[in-house]
């Protein structure tokens, strides 16, 4: 049973990751400077800083919130 909900942990960690990714990234698309969307689609850890700096709170909450759950879930599994 620990297996299962570690795993179904994983999986939503990393799913909230993703779409907070790809949020975050549009709206920084969408303020000057635009390419720090760019930068931040491939350096991830930009993305939630530059996000909490244009004050997308929510979107770097769940990109932050995704990031521990995925992280904790890969530590409870070993």
């Amino acid at each position: 049973m620990k297996d299962i909900v570690l795993f179904g942990c994983t999986i939503v960690g990393f799913a909230t990751i993703v779409t907070a990714h790809v949020a975050t990234v549009v709206g920084l698309a969408r303020r000057p400077p635009r390419w720090r969307s760019i930068v931040a689609l491939f350096a991830l850890p930009l993305a939630p800083y530059w996000a909490l700096r244009e004050r997308l709170w929510f979107r770097a909450a769940a990109w932050l919130a995704g990031a521990a759950v995925y992280g904790l879930s890969l530590v409870g599994q070993r």
